[in-house]
């Protein structure tokens, strides 16, 4: 198996495929993910995200009247889920590893683990808020921001362990990536104190950037001249996701904190239902990835939250 990094040097300026997936509700059946991907192997992508879900609180009425509070998971798994897809498609799995639920104790056990099993890649993240709180909070001896997280990965690089101290271990070898936000993470005061903590991040030990999605491909190559410009000179993977229903219209730019181009809103807005604005969304991204593919993106990322059909047929086009 290989690293990120190496996957797109091997492609020799060639842009590659590649997709994030979501773990199933717990309960669910883990052969209707691998049925999802299963399509998408034509595309040969040399890598597949997994992302992480941390902890959710809900607070459940006692029968004397008080509240409990109870933690849970909806979407357990994700290192079981890895390790299916390493060994049913021989693709290189990328784990997301957050801050927000783990001391730094408990991150090291994780990735150890992830070492264990052979997975060298790691898509490292802050994370959001615990749900139902809208402000992230660390857990006790854990880490407020990703680049904290990121030079903790670094450091077990270099066999430096949390509790070792001069005692020599066993380096990992994990390639690290970050993510970014071509229209500014919302909770930043300004770009420029986006592009500072970014380069931290970079500076590190990431390895490669993968953006947030965007449906306007100009704000990729201004961001990409921006880090270029700061002395970022990793990899960065734009990441795109076809728009799938009308309502997402609505949705995504809240969400995300993202704009929609005019030209995309006024066709989708005279759609009738949401199988036009179906094709509407995957006309729209076909266009952004030819634009980023001759432009020399090093890869597209397709977040397919758990469906592929629009994505097949956009790779179709493109790969």
């Amino acid at each position: 198996m290989a690293k990120v990094s190496d996957h797109i040097r091997q492609a020799n300026g060639k842009t590659i495929f590649s997709i994030e997936v979501i773990p199933p509700i717990k309960g669910d059946n883990l052969k209707n993910l691998l049925d999802n991907i299963e399509p998408l192997m034509e595309f040969k992508p040399p890598f597949i995200d997994v992302t992480y879900h941390r902890e959710e609180y809900i607070e459940r009425p006692e029968p004397d009247g008080t509240i409990k509070k109870i933690i849970t998971r909806k979407r357990p798994g994700t290192v079981g889920i890895c390790s299916a897809i390493l060994h049913k498609f021989g693709v290189d799995p990328v784990p997301h590893v957050l801050c927000g639920g783990f001391t730094k104790e408990e991150t090291e056990d994780f990735l150890i683990d992830l070492h264990y099993l052979g997975i060298d890649n790691v898509l490292v993240l802050r994370g959001d808020p615990a749900k139902p709180f809208s402000t992230f909070k660390p857990k006790a001896n854990g880490y407020s921001y990703a680049s904290e997280l990121v030079a903790q990965v670094t450091n077990m690089n270099r066999g430096i362990y949390l509790h070792e101290g001069e005692n020599a271990m066993a380096p990992s070898n994990f390639c690290i990536g970050v993510a970014a936000y071509p229209e500014k993470h919302f909770e930043a005061i300004d770009h420029d104190t986006d592009f500072k903590y970014l380069k931290l991040k970079v500076e590190n030990g990431a390895d490669y950037i993968v953006t947030q999605m965007f449906f306007d491909n100009r704000k990729y190559f201004d961001f990409v001249k921006r880090c270029r410009q700061e002395g970022i000179t990793v990899p960065i993977i734009p990441g795109l996701k076809p728009l799938s229903t009308r309502k997402q219209l609505q949705v995504l730019p809240r969400l995300f904190h993202l704009e929609m181009p005019p030209d995309f809103v006024k066709a989708v807005e005279v759609c009738e239902n949401d199988t036009q604005a179906r094709q509407v969304g995957i006309e729209w991204c076909v266009q952004q990835c030819r634009e980023l593919t001759q432009a020399g993106a090093p890869g597209l990322h397709f977040y397919t939250m758990g469906k592929s059909d629009n994505i097949v047929k956009i790779a179709r086009e493109i790969f």
